[in-house]
């Protein structure tokens, strides 16, 4: 590569942010969310995505003026011809990428799809990626899922020990990048957030589907009692993190974001319980664990906090009052989507 500048440089650290980005995965959640964030930093955005835009309620850069936002249909498994075209010719100096197949139970299913799109299509796109010499930051966003079913707090630095498809084809992917960054010194920084959730995300996700069950009386499901553990970090402050990292984290790093605070699934429907008025035992069914489900993650994020000066800004309160505000602002629209995760292979 050439034209890199190298994290520890000072005029790298010093670095505000790029003036324009290319977001690959722009309709997922997270994505979205990246791209309102950017926005809202002056950058042009140029966001690609398999499918067509959603509904703009899940899409929150439509909640605001978008005109420095262009959006491409463009399939990370079939028009890599035509991605890399627009790379070539918009010279993206940063590229973020939160295209995967990403959910974990469904991936026993048809774990070849997911290694398709996790390992096969996404090596082709780095393999093309390396020879971009206008390319100075890649961040590919990838899962906690990598360390498997690990106790105790995890530094970026755990063994890699995946325990299901999904995890296993994660691992895969991050591990072929660990090997361009040390043979061709291709620009590449990860990220592995806990469990992000704000106002946007889809209604299969608990969060929203637990505010958006509770408000049509219906029975939510939750497998294995929800003993298991998590953080939830909200999107906003994920995307904050995110930037940071683009901007100015160590070229070849991982970075953990997340908060420190721990709570099981069952603590969290319960805060969504009593915040929304209801009772845990008339709204929820407990039914049995999907198979590989990890017991819990425990994110150490103390190196993003230290080198970056990063630190998480909404509470988990305070982010579920927002995600109840925005099913109540969208409650007619959200009453026609889908609930439950539909697979495209």
């Amino acid at each position: 590569m050439t034209g890199i500048v190298p994290a520890s440089a000072p005029c790298a650290m010093a670095r505000a942010g790029f003036d324009k980005y290319l977001v690959i995965g722009s309709n997922s959640f997270t994505g979205a969310s990246m791209v309102s964030y950017l926005l809202d930093q002056g950058a042009e955005v140029v966001g690609i995505s398999r499918s067509d835009e959603p509904h703009p309620a899940f899409l929150p850069y439509r909640w605001k003026n978008a005109d420095r936002f262009r959006f491409h249909r463009l399939d990370l498994n079939h028009d890599l011809d035509a991605i890399m075209q627009m790379v070539t010719a918009e010279r993206f100096p940063c590229i973020i990428n939160f295209a995967a197949q990403s959910m974990v139970g469904e991936s026993w299913a048809n774990p070849d799809h997911w290694f398709m799109t996790n390992v096969v299509s996404t090596v082709r796109l780095h393999e093309r990626l390396r020879t971009c010499d206008f390319l100075e930051r890649y961040v590919h966003v990838t899962t906690p899922e990598v360390y498997g079913n690990a106790t105790g707090t995890l530094t970026e630095d755990a063994v890699f020990d995946p325990s299901t498809p999904y995890a296993v084809s994660r691992a895969a992917g991050d591990m072929s990048l660990r090997s361009y960054f040390r043979a061709y010194g291709f620009p590449v920084l990860f990220t592995r957030a806990a469990n992000v959730y704000g106002p946007g995300q889809r209604l299969y996700r608990i969060v929203p589907r637990t505010i958006l069950f509770i408000k049509l009386g219906r029975k939510l499901q939750l497998h294995g009692g929800g003993t298991s553990e998590r953080s939830f970090i909200h999107a906003a402050d994920v995307a904050d993190a995110t930037r940071r990292i683009a901007c100015n984290g160590k070229l070849g790093d991982s970075y953990h974001i997340s908060t420190d605070r721990i709570v099981t699934i069952r603590a969290l429907v319960e805060m969504i319980c009593t915040m929304m008025g209801a009772r845990f035992e008339d709204q929820v069914e407990i039914v049995g664990e999907r198979l590989g489900k990890d017991a819990a993650y425990k994110l150490d994020s103390s190196k993003l906090r230290s080198e970056l000066g990063w630190s998480d800004q909404i509470t988990l309160e305070q982010g579920i009052e927002q995600t109840i505000a925005w099913i109540d602002r969208w409650f007619e629209e959200l009453k026609s989507q889908p609930f439950d995760y539909a697979h495209k292979p």
